[in-house]
């Protein structure tokens, strides 16, 4: 399953984020370090289903399907709040970045309301400059990875040389339980142009700052941006870099309790939501959902939390979805489960890559595969396209 990791410094709604997301019971409290070992939890990422364009009813295997909204799962890490000098071993130190070493992307929450410092301790809101942490973030994360490195950087040009190895290759080793690949070693690599026996500890970090970008991009979740301080905050947020979502995730956390109880009719992401049972809600619930409405839903178009999880997944990482079907005329599984999953793949992908997807063995006996749409054949090249509905044929 697909894994992404919510980070930040401590305090500035990490938990309330991953809770929200994952309908998880993650600790929540107003002190550093709450989270001691990071919560992992199955969110929902939400795609159209095919089910309704072809008029038929899907039964999910591994996902879920609401009226032709196609729930599809991955998994949350939530890790503790890392402050400055964080790889150095402040705070929780490289206990909580090592929890990072398998996440494909960052979902980084920051406290958009300027009410927490630079240590995650609670002050007046406006006090602290939000866009402080972003940067402290992705130098901890580029200095961790740098500490791995340089304390065998040495003898790993010593082995490149005499052994006349492609460097890349070499750094690709050493990094290989960081879920960095060789490819993005190779593309990150072309920032420096000198030799890399040259390198000096700037050229190395330079050259990490470039390989974050391409195997664990980021994505800034601008939280509490209901509060009054956050808008000014989030506007220059959003003119210096390119992914923010503003968000609240205690503004959706109460939508979802709120539906769950029958209160009100709400689905992730949505713009509004409807009061189903007035008779039921007290003047301070009623108060509170004017609140979100006001100041998320109608300022900012939904909570931010659903919104975040779709752009990390489609936009950052490029990720379609692809139905594969066993019966490409009645569109289901051999046990008859129609549209039974629902497959997250890298846009460019090719019916051979579905194939390894769902099963190594599948990839290995692969022949070739078929439009279930249309039943016929497609060519070996052909490049997956977002919602297509694939049967692979094996030997």
């Amino acid at each position: 399953m697909l894994e992404i990791a919510v980070t930040g410094k401590p305090n500035v709604g990490k938990s309330s984020f991953f809770n929200s997301a994952t309908l998880s019971e993650a600790e929540v409290a107003s002190y550093p370090f709450t989270t001691i070992n990071a919560n992992k939890a199955v969110a929902h990422v939400i795609s159209q289903c095919p089910c309704k364009e072809l008029n038929i009813t899907c039964n999910p295997r591994t996902s879920k399907c609401d009226e032709g909204r196609r729930m599809i799962p991955v998994e949350l890490i939530d890790i503790a709040g890392l402050v400055p000098g964080a790889h150095e071993g402040r705070g929780l130190g490289n206990k909580f970045l090592d929890e990072l070493r398998q996440a494909k992307a960052f979902i980084h929450i920051i406290d958009a309301s300027g009410s927490t410092d630079e240590e995650g301790r609670p002050c007046e809101p406006g006090l602290h400059d939000p866009l402080m942490d972003v940067d402290f973030l992705e130098h901890e994360i580029t200095m961790w990875l740098f500490n791995i490195l340089k304390k065998n950087w040495n003898r790993m040009v010593r082995k490149a040389l005499s052994e006349k190895l492609d460097f890349a290759k070499v750094i690709a080793e050493q990094l290989s339980g960081t879920g960095i690949s060789l490819e993005e070693v190779i593309d990150a690599k072309k920032i420096i142009s000198k030799e890399y026996k040259k390198w000096k500890d700037a050229d190395i970090i330079k050259f990490l700052d470039k390989l974050l970008l391409l195997a664990k991009p980021m994505l800034i979740v601008a939280n509490k941006a209901d509060l009054p301080t956050a808008e000014e905050n989030i506007k220059r947020l959003q003119e210096k870099y390119e992914n923010v979502i503003p968000a609240s995730a205690e503004a959706e956390l109460a939508l979802i309790r709120a539906s769950e109880a029958g209160l009100i009719s709400y689905f992730p992401g949505d713009a509004d939501f409807e009061i189903i049972k007035p008779e039921k809600l007290n003047e301070s619930q009623k108060t509170a959902l004017n609140y979100i409405k006001d100041n998320m839903l109608k300022k900012y178009g939904n909570t931010g939390v659903q919104e975040a999880l779709n752009k990390v997944v489609f936009d950052i990482l490029d990720m379609i979805v692809v139905y594969p079907v066993e019966d490409e005329h009645k569109l289901c599984d051999q046990k008859g489960n129609v549209l039974p999953d629902a497959i997250l793949i890298p846009h460019g992908s090719k019916p051979r890559d579905l194939a390894y997807n769902i099963h190594t063995d599948i990839g290995e006996k692969y022949m070739h595969a078929l439009d279930a749409r249309s039943c016929r054949r497609v060519s070996s090249d052909y490049e997956l396209k977002n919602c297509d509905v694939i049967s692979i044929i094996c030997r």
